[in-house]
């Protein structure tokens, strides 16, 4: 595959400053956190003394999938919100080092701002906190927001007073059972975007592994896109390979405009990190 790699870019208030150690240094505002990123596997360019008397936090993992933050300069909020041109979304601390937004998906907000208007329908599945909504919303497109966790859907609701945003119509499931009550329902959608986790948990509890659920999401997925709309899918996951979904694609939308990459960005320092893989119809 040739051009394999598409890069996205911070903004004036997130910055990907240096990488490397199995960890990465960002600037969120006028907050820097040290995070553990396994995709750091190479030598950073400026030493951890010096991302030690920067940062403001450092994750320090106690588990595969927790952790706790250390403070690194007293007195520093753990709550604060930045902005993304005229959205604004909260930020917060959290076990899970994620600190409430995926920065990396810029290029996808802009791909979708370009997309949409108020005669169009979008749907985010696997919503988070809300970003991708919010930028669909302000758009003025017709905006559902699907999570499986009523915490982060609260958290997107913020996202969305924040960003002087209204009526993002919020659902509480399960993203393909979501999906599969909407082909019953014969509901179709202009575009569309998942961002699914590796493993995750439904409304009701029940686990689920991406490798599982892929095509099924993909299928569901075509069955409520109208004819001219788009489709993103943005996938993290270690046991899925961009092969496999080049597969998917050509199976699935051979007929359609399909893209697919990897999703890497470039540090300030000039270190390049590795984000997941990309697929783009429309």
């Amino acid at each position: 595959m040739e051009n394999i790699r598409i890069y996205t870019e911070g903004w004036d208030d997130y910055e990907l400053i240096d990488a490397g150690g199995g960890k990465k240094l960002e600037r969120w505002g006028s907050i820097i956190t040290i995070r553990p990123e396994v995709q750091a596997y190479f030598k950073s360019e400026l030493s951890f003394s010096e991302w030690n008397q920067r940062a403001h936090f450092e994750f320090i993992s106690k588990s595969a999938q927790a952790g706790e933050w250390k403070e690194l300069k007293k007195d520093t909020p753990k709550f604060w919100s930045i902005s993304y041109k005229s959205l604004r979304f909260q930020l917060e601390l959290t076990k899970f080092k994620h600190v409430g937004l995926f920065p990396e998906q810029r290029i996808n907000w802009d791909f979708i701002a370009s997309h949409l208007n108020q005669d169009k329908r979008f749907l985010n599945l696997f919503a988070y906190t809300g970003a991708a909504s919010c930028v669909a919303k302000n758009t003025t497109a017709e905006t559902v927001h699907v999570d499986s966790v009523k915490q982060l859907i609260s958290w997107a609701r913020t996202n969305q007073d924040l960003s002087q945003l209204s009526d993002i119509k919020w659902v509480h499931e399960d993203a393909l059972k979501f999906v599969e009550r909407e082909i019953k329902r014969g509901n179709k959608y202009d575009g569309i975007v998942m961002d699914p986790p590796a493993w995750g948990l439904g409304a009701k509890g029940e686990k689920w592994k991406l490798e599982d659920k892929l095509e099924s999401l993909i299928i569901g997925a075509k069955s409520i896109l109208n004819k001219d709309g788009f489709l993103i899918l943005n996938t993290y996951s270690p046991t899925i390979s961009i092969k496999e979904i080049q597969q998917l694609a050509t199976k699935h939308f051979k007929n359609s405009k399909t893209e697919v990459k990897e999703l890497w960005m470039k540090t300030t320092t000039g270190k390049e990190l590795y984000y997941g893989n990309l697929l783009r119809v429309g």
